[in-house]
């Protein structure tokens, strides 16, 4: 599930295989003007995640969009993937 709360778009549940398409359609419109995306409620992450953060910087295009409270598991796969630098905290 997702919440904007002014410039920052708060993510609770799981982002996984399951959840991460729902949470793209939700986003949809929701990160213009986003500078931060929390993910300090995020119950559960797989490498889905990983793509669902890539997507999101990609769409936020010219905002220096930022990530906090990575889940550590997140943060593992992002560094296995070596994609840790494009999802900056």
């Amino acid at each position: 599930m997702l919440t904007r709360e002014g410039d920052t778009l708060k993510v609770a549940g799981p982002m996984n295989i399951d959840s991460v398409s729902a949470l793209l359609a939700q986003s949809t419109g929701m990160l213009e003007g986003v500078t931060l995306v929390d993910l300090a409620g995020v119950t559960e992450a797989d490498s889905s995640a990983v793509s669902l953060l890539l997507e999101w910087r990609r769409q936020a295009k010219d905002t220096a969009l930022r990530f906090a409270n990575l889940p550590p598991a997140l943060k593992s796969l992002a560094d296995l993937y070596g994609v840790a630098d494009l999802i900056p905290q």
